[in-house]
């Protein structure tokens, strides 16, 4: 029986080369497994005709956005998940889920390897085969790219030789990866990290420096979800999707920075993502509310180590699933609404209101109906002043106290 490789499948010109590229390579049979991770573009049916015309044997499509959204996006939406404190992850989140259908696709077809279309100095070849070795350890991997030599302009000339039926005009000069959860942009005049993105880089955000009226938006949490906004009920893709466009519309959720890559260099990296910042904004703000003050604390470090862990291609791994078990653990009382102001690039809490959160008005307010007993005040401060108390007078006794001849003031 002839070997059998499953290709992780967009439909554009670099992975539509890489079936016939692969065939002539290595002479299996070559499957395309395309997944729909809310990129948008062309219908998946139309993708998969593609792949057929262009030498596949079999073509594998998976309509995966409402699977995306709940179990990969609510994941990072209840971490928090920002990397390097500003990246949601975008691409990060949608490898293992399209990884899942590569797995898949390989058992139902009998595929012994899987290929994807990653360069040697990225990222994704990371997650990719680190989460396909997770799911499936016996299976192989292979990258046409860094491991067969399939370089742009050789993929154009094999696509004219070949008669493929894909547009083989020179690309932009970006290299894009987009999902509902954002879109990321690189290479290109932005390897120059002096330079400015310009204008028309961007596409789901408008310029923030014109934006339109304000818009006032009411979003609605049950244990960290959203379930609705502005009181109708959405599902996550359907929050998302809501999202990005009003908070797109106001040019929020532009990124710009130079990034850690895994691989060990630096790379300047642009982002949108107007519907995940949103959401984390207002995720971020009902915790304040709801969270108590030391468990919020150790969350902002498990939310961190649970970045950097997915930006590695750690999803599957042991520690990742021990994280998820106390993150969703915080988000038992993360119920409420927050009310925000998108405008300008910014999305601004203007409200918050929850019946599971620990603010308490009488005790917080200074008027009348105060509950809060000022006078255990000064015995809680003895108390968590003795420690530091006696390691000063142990530093006068030795003369190692705190010289204040400096001090501002007159001398004695």
């Amino acid at each position: 029986m002839t070997e059998r490789i499953v290709l992780a499948y967009s439909g554009g010109l670099d992975t539509s080369v890489a079936i016939g590229w692969i065939h002539d390579a290595t002479g299996a049979d070559v499957i395309a497994c395309a997944v729909d991770v809310g990129q948008g573009g062309e219908d998946l049916e139309v993708i998969r005709q593609r792949a057929l015309d262009c030498g596949a044997v079999e073509a594998y499509v998976a309509d995966a956005r409402d699977e995306f959204a709940e179990e990969y996006c609510m994941a990072a939406l209840k971490a928090n998940s920002l990397y390097m404190d500003a990246y949601p992850n975008v691409s990060a989140i949608s490898r293992p889920v399209i990884t899942k259908h590569l797995v898949k696709a390989a058992k139902k077809f009998g595929a012994t390897t899987v290929a994807h279309g990653c360069t040697g100095k990225g990222n994704d070849q990371v997650r990719f085969e680190v989460s396909i070795t997770s799911l499936a350890p016996e299976l192989k991997c292979i990258a046409p790219v860094r491991d067969l030599a399939l370089t742009r302009d050789k993929a154009i000339e094999y696509a004219e030789r070949k008669g493929l039926p894909i547009e083989t005009t020179k690309h932009n000069p970006f290299s894009i990866d987009q999902n509902v959860w954002g879109r990321a942009i690189e290479t290109g005049f932005l390897e120059d990290i002096w330079n400015e993105p310009t204008k028309d880089i961007f596409s789901y955000t408008d310029d923030p420096a014109f934006p339109p009226v304000a818009d006032e938006v009411v979003i609605s949490f049950e244990r960290g979800v959203p379930v609705a906004i502005d009181g109708r009920p959405v599902t996550p893709l359907e929050a998302i999707q809501e999202m990005n466009r009003r908070a797109g519309a106001q040019g929020i959720g532009r990124i710009d920075i130079v990034e850690d890559r895994l691989v060990g260099i630096k790379s300047r990296e642009v982002y949108e993502a107007p519907g995940a910042m949103a959401l984390i904004t207002a995720h971020q703000e009902l915790e304040r509310v709801t969270l108590e003050r030391e468990q919020a604390r150790f969350k902002r470090t498990v939310g961190d180590r649970w970045s950097d862990l997915v930006y590695d291609g750690q999803w599957f791994s042991p520690l990742k699933k021990s994280l998820d078990a106390f993150i969703d653990d915080t988000q038992l009382y993360v119920n409420g609404d927050i009310r925000m102001v998108l405008h300008g690039g910014r999305a601004t809490v203007t409200g918050r209101r929850s019946e599971t959160g620990l603010y308490d008005f009488n005790l917080a307010t200074y008027d009348e109906g105060d509950t809060f007993d000022q006078g255990s005040a000064r015995g809680f401060i003895d108390i968590y002043g003795l420690a530091a108390k006696q390691a000063a007078a142990r530093d006068v006794t030795f003369g190692n106290g705190e010289d204040l001849s400096t001090a501002d003031g007159e001398d004695a």
